[in-house]
């Protein structure tokens, strides 16, 4: 079963009750389907944004299986394999699932995940609190400081840009430009 961005919404919810991760959750499951028309996937934006919606799926409940529990609560959901693949492989390097992304999207969520977390906190930053008017430039800058929002690793950004064959600063303005679609983002 592929499910639609609602029911992953729905499963999303009976595992997270924290507004920071169902917020994250729906951030990145708009950014997703924003990547799916950008890269010529329109006709697949529904699968994309349930991948994104469902990438954290275990993180808030059990942060130590992290992709690993997630595997295992969508499969007893009977979520097709392709999709818990996906959104598995988004923790590449960094959990216990080691499943590189080689599909555009898997490459994509591995990049966008954490320059979501980067990108909002920067807007949090300034006067407008807003991506509405944040720039390139800014989020660089921010990008070199490893102590500001020390939690998104830059490794894994810069790693994701270079597995699309994208400059850094491409990806940072894509992702700018969808999390400016996106009405999870204030």
């Amino acid at each position: 079963m592929i499910p639609t961005p609602e029911q992953a919404w729905q499963l999303l919810c009976r595992y997270n009750e924290g507004d920071f991760h169902r917020r994250h959750a729906r951030t990145v499951g708009d950014v997703m389907r924003w990547f799916a028309v950008d890269q010529g996937f329109a006709d697949e934006a529904d699968y994309w944004e349930a991948v994104g919606v469902l990438h954290d799926l275990d993180f808030e409940r059990w942060p130590d299986e992290h992709c690993v529990k997630c595997q295992e609560l969508m499969r007893a959901e009977g979520i097709d394999e392709s999709l818990i693949r996906s959104a598995a492989s988004h923790g590449w390097g960094m959990t216990g699932a080691d499943i590189e992304p080689v599909h555009q999207m898997e490459k994509i969520l591995f990049a966008a995940d954490e320059l979501t977390g980067l990108i909002g906190a920067v807007a949090i930053m300034r006067p407008s609190k807003s991506v509405d008017d944040l720039e390139v430039k800014s989020v660089k800058k921010k990008f070199k400081d490893k102590k500001f929002a020390a939690g998104c690793s830059r490794d894994t950004i810069q790693l994701g840009a270079d597995r699309l064959g994208w400059t850094l600063d491409e990806l940072i303005e894509k992702t700018i430009l969808a999390m400016r679609e996106s009405p999870a983002v204030d």
